[in-house]
This record gives C-alpha cells, structure tokens and sequence, in this order.
C-alpha cells in the first residue's frame, strides 16, 4: 500500500464526503496510472448477456443506469452527470443517467427512457454492448443494473429535468490519471466496506459510480 502522504491529489471539487471517522485510505490503482482505451478496446470484455434479477434484499427496488462511451481525441470518454443539489437523496454528486424501473420495463428500457429524460439523448442514437456487474445501495434502497451503450461521435447534450444540472464528458485518461484514484475502506472489521473515489479537478465520482466505473476498468483486455 502506497502512503497517501505521498500522492499529490487533485481538487476533486467542493463535494462534501460524510467520511467516517476511521476511514482508511489506500490509494493504490488497479490498473496502470495514465492507462487509456479506445471505446472497442474498453467494452470488447462486457458481458453481452444479461444476468437474472437478484435483488440482494427484500426492499430494494430495481433500478438501471445508462454507461455511455464514445471516442474523444485521446481515447474513451464517458458521460457523467451531476446530481442537483435539490434532490432529497445523493444532491451533488456524479452519476450515470438512469433511475428506477417502471412496471413491466427492461433495465435496457430504463437506462434509456431516463437517459432520454434527464439529458435528452435519443433512445435511438446509443448502441446497446451489455450490462456490468449488478450492485445494491444501502442509502437508496436500488438495486442498480448499469447497461454500458456506444455512440459514434460525442455529441453535446444538457439538462433536461431539475434533476442534473451538469452533463459532462470525462476521458477514461482522466480517470487513470495520477493522482486521481483512490479507495477507503469505511467502518471496522469484519463490516468495513471499500469505497472508491475519482478526484478530479472540479467533480469527485465516488459511491455507485465510482463502483461500476471501476468495475468497468478492471475488466481483463
């Protein structure tokens, strides 16, 4: 483990993170610092399969996010959004597009509709490539199915509901970039969880973005 004295962060924005008390930080990366791919590269290992439903407990309500990557000038970009601060649950924070499942919808069919909603993308433009690992949220109650979509081309897209009030593209580059990953592990053993976190230089991604972001990184190519 690297010592966290050492590593020059970067602004990471002006997110307040609620950090317990005895967080422990680790702030070695899982993938070569500057690391970067292209959008064929970075989605070749994505299962194209869709996993059952299994929600991890009896209340979570089932819920799907939409991870759109399209080639920048220096390789994969992916599209963020930023929560508004008028929301009662995660206000501020990074995340995909998405939200909960209507009745009798597919996670797909969710992904998009709300992508669709909340940014404007045409349900008609992403190229669907598979789903990443299910994850649940203890705050939210969600069990979330993150659908990863291509585009040709990046195209410039905005708010569309009091819901975002920041739609961004960020290179994968930026994501590996020195300096800006790192992970904690909150509460004690044998409950301690890890969180991970993307300090960039104006946002930080952290919770179940900075999760499927991760678990979209550490996939084998």
């Amino acid at each position: 483990m690297s010592d966290p004295g050492s590593v020059q962060r970067r602004a990471g924005g002006r997110q307040v993170i609620p950090r317990p008390a005895n967080t422990v930080v680790e702030v070695d990366p899982p993938w070569p610092l500057g690391a970067t791919w292209s959008v064929e590269q970075l989605v070749a290992p994505v299962a194209a399969t869709s996993a059952p439903l299994i929600p991890t407990f009896a209340d979570a309500r089932n819920s799907a996010v939409l991870l759109v990557l399209a080639d920048g000038p220096d390789g994969a970009e992916v599209l963020l959004t930023r929560r508004s601060m008028h929301l009662r649950n995660h206000k501020g924070e990074m995340s995909f597009p998405g939200g909960r499942c209507d009745p009798g919808e597919t996670p797909v069919q969710t992904a998009l509709r709300e992508a669709h909603e909340e940014i404007g993308l045409d349900p008609a433009r992403p190229t669907i490539v598979g789903e990443l690992e299910h994850l649940s949220t203890i705050v939210s109650k969600s069990y979330i199915v993150p659908i990863v979509a291509t585009l040709d081309e990046r195209i410039e897209l905005s708010p569309q509901t009091m819901e975002a009030d920041r739609v961004m593209w960020t290179p994968i580059a930026d994501l590996t970039r020195p300096g800006t990953y790192h992970r904690e592990r909150w509460g004690l053993a044998p409950l301690d969880r890890p969180l991970h976190f993307f300090h960039l230089d104006d946002e930080t991604v952290w919770g179940a973005t900075a999760r499927i972001l991760v678990d979209l990184l550490v996939l084998p190519r």
